[in-house]
């Protein structure tokens, strides 16, 4: 199948590392014109090297904040002056700290807000003049398995997460006309540095070993495994393609079958 992604314009947020990465890597395969993003620009050096050795095709990076307006205005501004425009948004962020209610003060919720949700919402209002002009464009927001089952001490992602489907919900109403597609997709538990993190957490607040956390979690995956990023990534790449001419709005997990919500 042609994905239609050759010299495409593809814009990955935090892209220097785990599932970010691998959404890039697999945009790259496909002959996109790929931009990096991530505040660690060792990192996208180590990232655009991989990515060429792999494909032969050398992203470009933009090194800034997510959280830092300027910054994103930035990453879109060089996506258009090396590319010509933006076809592809892919928004992806790390998540906010673990922990419950009585944890967080005002800031924390703040920092959170502006993490998970406010940098979605402004990345999109920078992009979306250029999808509207060409009269096409796909975008995708990585929230979290959270969206479909609340998980236990995460409470500020599990409520800012939430917000990003409402939001993605909606621009699929406001957007359809100008033949704009977003989804949401949600990750299970994936091998990447952001579970391994909570991992961690659980292991620590159960009294128990992280290899027993992953033991245990294993056994209400079907699948019988953590997934890896390159399986979340190819339906990333799927959903930015022109393959996907019809799916906008909707809202879909990569967890092997973790979660039993409908």
């Amino acid at each position: 199948m042609d994905l239609g992604l050759k010299g495409k314009a593809v814009i990955v947020l935090a892209s220097d590392a785990g599932l970010g990465k691998a959404a890039a890597l697999e945009f790259s395969k496909e002959g996109a014109n790929v931009m990096l993003f991530s505040p660690f620009e060792n990192k996208l050096k180590e990232a655009q090297a991989e990515i060429k050795e792999a494909t032969g095709k050398e992203p470009l990076y933009t090194v800034g904040d997510i959280t830092k307006y300027e910054d994103i205005k930035k990453v879109v501004k060089n996506t258009v002056d090396n590319f010509g425009t933006v076809d592809v948004l892919v928004n992806n962020t790390a998540g906010p700290p673990a922990g419950t209610f009585e944890d967080f003060n005002d800031e924390d919720w703040q920092k959170a807000y502006e993490l998970t949700l406010l940098s979605y919402i402004r990345a999109i209002r920078e992009v979306l003049p250029y999808m509207k002009k060409q009269g096409s464009g796909r975008i995708v927001c990585y929230t979290s398995s959270s969206v479909k089952r609340v998980l236990d001490n995460l409470i500020l992602s599990n409520t800012f997460r939430m917000g990003v489907v409402g939001l993605a919900k909606t621009l699929s109403q406001e957007l359809g006309k100008h033949n704009i597609l977003i989804n949401v997709m949600g990750p299970g538990r994936m091998g990447t540095d952001r579970i391994k993190y909570l991992d961690k957490v659980r292991a620590e607040k159960a009294g128990i070993t992280v290899e027993e956390v992953v033991k245990n979690t294993c056994k209400n995956i079907p699948l019988g495994r953590y997934g890896v990023p390159e399986e979340y990534a190819k339906l990333t790449v799927f959903l930015c393609s022109e393959a996907n001419t019809y799916i906008t709005g909707q809202t879909i997990l990569v967890d092997g079958g973790m979660v039993k919500a409908f």
